[in-house]
């Protein structure tokens, strides 16, 4: 057994105890408490909020140098400490140890990105149409950000969120996902060591209660939502209630295409990294395999030999290749969803029996299901867990239509030799990313991210995008 951490808020650049009746268990062995931790509501926020509107003015017009600065030593300390926040996060999220690692310099990585982007705020001059008359636009800071941020990438998220918020000169009220909140104390922790002043970022610890008031403040000038659909619904309708910027990213049912013309081994391996690793527990994973008949009997046969190979156990074990789901529910979630997937006619492959491990601890069979159509219930809900279906096609253009068949639209990939398929299909996908010959899930941290349809809402995350959310833009005009 490991210390349990005792966890407080971050208001106004301190930690604020408070009563600890909730508890964070790690996944693998739900005997171990990874910490104790506070329940927030509405006044634990109001006081965080006060101190991010009293911190605004300071921050944003200190010089970018400034902020840059505190970014780039806060991505130094984080990936300096990659191998205990990497432990920290597998004991608290069930990530293997080799992925909460990579997280975790994902987080550093994105630090240091936006230190950069923190001087790259620019503007432009631009020629009036009446005489003697300048015109400039540029970028300014706008106020403060409450950002609720999910559990599955308990670091890496709350760095993409809060770096390019600190480095355009907002000041932020976070909420970290329940099941996560010592990886989350963890990175705000080194923020404030790397030389944040009091009240640029604070923290809330609790259930929903502090999220919603978050979403209903009125000094909460934009908010930044990770999750599900339906709480990023409300999130929306409380920010347009009381006009504040929004943004959501709200999962996705990723499809993977494999055409005839796919190279076997990779086609299996992109399918077996995309759907199991992390537990398939990402927004981008292939929920979808969508497989054209000619490959179809043979790709299912090699990738239910790969899944069935996957060892699963504790996160810590270096031997482990994937670990156990994040809570309970999670786990009873990808068994319920294999359940219905039997009721509507799909057949079990590989997996889908409950698993017995030494330790007690939330474990769930990586598990492919085929014989499925485009209409059932596990190809249109988001199951986040490690269970994957297939849907056998004729062509191209019936797998096409099926890919874009549904409500999300987060990511898309196709495995092919074909040019011409591999370009149409970048053209007519209806997702905000997509992949060819590469696994669904994986994306740079200096791009883009986001989806179409029902999986985002609002401006871009990350990389050269975030300057769109976390700035409002001034047009000023002079004449002589």
């Amino acid at each position: 057994m490991t210390e349990t951490i005792e966890l407080n808020h971050w208001i106004n650049g301190e930690k604020v105890s408070a009563e600890r009746p909730g508890e964070s268990l790690n996944p693998s062995d739900t005997r171990e408490v990874v910490a104790r931790t506070p329940d927030g509501g509405e006044a634990e926020v109001d006081a965080a909020v006060a101190a991010a509107k009293a911190a605004f003015t300071g921050w944003s017009e200190a010089s970018p140098e400034l902020r840059s600065d505190v970014l780039d030593r806060a991505g130094t300390l984080v990936m300096e400490r990659r191998e205990a926040l990497g432990r920290l996060l597998s004991r608290e999220e069930g990530k293997t140890l080799a992925e909460g690692i990579g997280e975790t310099v994902r987080a550093g990585r994105v630090l240091k990105y936006f230190a950069g982007e923190a001087l790259r705020v620019h503007g432009q001059n631009l020629a009036s149409v009446r005489p003697g008359v300048e015109i400039q636009t540029y970028r300014q800071a706008v106020g403060v950000y409450g950002l609720i941020t999910p559990w599955n990438f308990p670091i890496a998220i709350p760095a993409w969120k809060a770096a390019p918020a600190l480095a355009f000169g907002n000041t932020v009220v976070m909420k970290p996902a329940g099941p996560t909140p010592a990886t989350a104390e963890a990175l705000v922790a080194i923020l404030h060591e790397a030389g944040l002043p009091k009240g640029v970022l604070n923290m809330v610890i609790g259930r929903g209660r502090v999220g919603q008031a978050i979403v209903d403040h009125p000094d909460v000038d934009g908010l930044s939502f990770t999750g599900s659909q339906g709480v990023g619904a409300g999130v929306a309708a409380g920010a347009v209630r009381r006009q504040a910027r929004v943004q959501l990213e709200m999962g996705g049912k990723n499809p993977l295409i494999v055409l005839d013309d796919a190279d076997l081994d990779r086609a299996v391996q992109i399918a077996l990294d995309g759907s199991f690793f992390a537990t398939g527990q990402r927004c981008t994973a292939s929920s979808r395999l969508i497989v054209q008949d000619g490959i179809h009997d043979r790709f299912v046969a090699a990738l239910a030999e790969r899944v069935a190979a996957l060892r699963v156990g504790d996160a810590l074990d270096p031997q482990t290749q994937m670990g156990p789901a994040v809570s309970e529910d999670q786990m009873e979630t990808s068994y319920r969803y294999i359940e219905v997937a039997r009721g509507e006619g799909g057949r079990v492959v590989t997996g889908g029996q409950r698993l017995q491990l030494e330790k007690p601890g939330w474990y769930v069979q990586p598990t492919l299901i085929v014989d499925t159509g485009a209409g059932m219930r596990i190809n249109n809900e988001e199951i986040f867990g490690p269970v994957a279906s297939t849907i056998r096609v004729k062509d191209y253009e019936q797998a096409l239509e099926i890919a874009n068949g549904v409500e999300f639209g987060l990511s898309a990939g196709i495995v092919t030799s074909s040019l011409k398929h591999a370009r149409d299909f970048q053209r007519r996908a209806k997702a905000g990313m997509t992949m060819v010959n590469l696994p669904t899930a994986g994306v740079d941290y200096h791009v883009p991210f986001g989806g179409s349809k029902s999986s985002s809402y609002g401006a871009r995350e990350q990389g050269f995008a975030a300057v769109e959310f976390f700035t409002q833009t001034k047009t000023s005009y002079s004449a002589g």
